[in-house]
C-alpha cells in the first residue's frame, strides 16, 4: 500500500461517517407519520366522547365506566405516542431547543434511550392495566382464556419493565464505579 492510498481511504471513510451521520434523518417521516396517528386518535376520542354524552342519559354505570376507560385507553394511547414523537425525535434525530419554552415537558430535559425505555415500559404497562380493569368490568361477556392471556400478558410487561429498569441500574452503577475510578 503506498502512501496515495491514504488520502483517498480517509476521504472515503470521511464521506461514509457523514453519510451514516445523516441518515437519521430517514427516521423523520416516521415521526410525522407518527403526528398522524396522533391526530387518528383525537377523532377517534372525539367520536367516543360524543357517544358517552348522547347515551349518557339511557345507559347504566357499568357502561358509563367502560366507555370512559376507553377514552382514558386513548389519551394513555396519545401520551405513549408524545413521548416517542418527541422523546425519539430528541434523542435519535436532532434537538428540538426548547430550553427557554415554557410549554417543554419536564421529562425531555434528562431524556436519553435508556429512560425512553422505562418510560415507555410503564405506559404500556398503564395502558395494559386500563385493558385488565375493562376485561374485568366486562367479565361476563369474556372467555376465561381471554381473561388469562390479559393477565399473562400484563405480567409479561411487568416483569419486562422491572428488568430494565434493573438493568438500567446496574448499567448506571457500572458507569458511576467506571468514572469514580478512573478520577483516583
Amino acid at each position: 500500500m503506498n502512501n496515495n492510498d491514504t488520502p483517498k481511504r480517509n476521504i472515503s471513510q470521511a464521506i461514509m461517517a457523514q453519510s451514516i451521520f445523516w441518515s437519521r434523518w430517514l427516521q423523520a417521516p416516521l415521526y410525522l407519520g407518527l403526528i398522524v396517528a396522533q391526530a387518528v386518535y383525537v377523532y377517534h376520542f372525539m367520536i367516543e366522547l360524543s357517544h358517552l354524552v348522547a347515551k349518557a342519559s339511557t345507559i347504566g354505570e357499568t357502561e358509563i365506566m367502560l366507555i370512559v376507560l376507553g377514552l382514558i385507553d386513548v389519551v394513555m394511547i396519545a401520551n405513549l405516542l408524545i413521548m416517542v414523537i418527541i422523546g425519539g425525535y430528541e434523542t435519535f434525530v436532532s434537538r428540538l431547543n426548547l430550553k427557554e419554552h415554557p410549554d417543554q415537558p419536564e421529562w425531555l430535559s434528562h431524556v436519553n434511550a435508556a429512560t425512553m425505555k422505562i418510560k415507555l415500559s410503564m405506559a404500556l404497562i398503564g395502558i395494559s392495566s386500563i385493558h385488565l380493569l375493562k376485561t374485568f368490568i366486562n367479565a361476563e361477556q369474556m372467555t376465561e382464556v381471554t381473561m388469562m392471556w390479559q393477565v399473562l400478558i400484563h405480567l409479561t410487561f411487568v416483569i419486562s419493565a422491572v428488568a430494565m429498569a434493573y438493568t438500567d441500574r446496574i448499567m448506571t452503577k457500572n458507569l458511576i464505579d467506571a468514572h469514580g475510578k478512573a478520577d483516583h
